[in-house]
């Protein structure tokens, strides 16, 4: 359980990310969604990773809880075109969800 939390946290990482992104390029009233959204998943998720830091070494429990949020906020960049999608960007993005898996094959 301890494992889908911190995958769930690490997602939410890349929504409070996006939502950070979208509040800086808001103004007035129209910011106040996305700064809600923000302060609502950054606690989530920082709240998750201390449940899963209580069962997961914390080194590994971050690790993964980054690794996800970076892989999902840039597949979000690439996806709304605010970063170019490149194939080697994406070979080194793989890369960090092929380690962040071999961290719960070996944790």
């Amino acid at each position: 359980m301890s494992w889908l939390i911190l995958i769930l946290s690490g997602s939410l990482e890349a929504v409070w990310a996006a939502a950070l992104h979208r509040t800086s390029q808001a103004t007035g009233r129209r910011r106040i969604a996305p700064a809600a959204l923000f302060l609502v998943s950054v606690l989530a998720s920082t709240g998750g990773l201390a449940v899963a830091m209580q069962s997961i070494p914390t080194g590994t429990a971050y690790a993964v809880w980054v690794g996800v949020g970076v892989v999902l906020t840039s597949a979000y960049a690439m996806i709304s075109k605010v970063e170019p999608a490149s194939a080697a960007r994406i070979l080194l993005l793989g890369g960090i969800l092929a380690c962040v898996a071999g961290l719960k094959l070996v944790g």
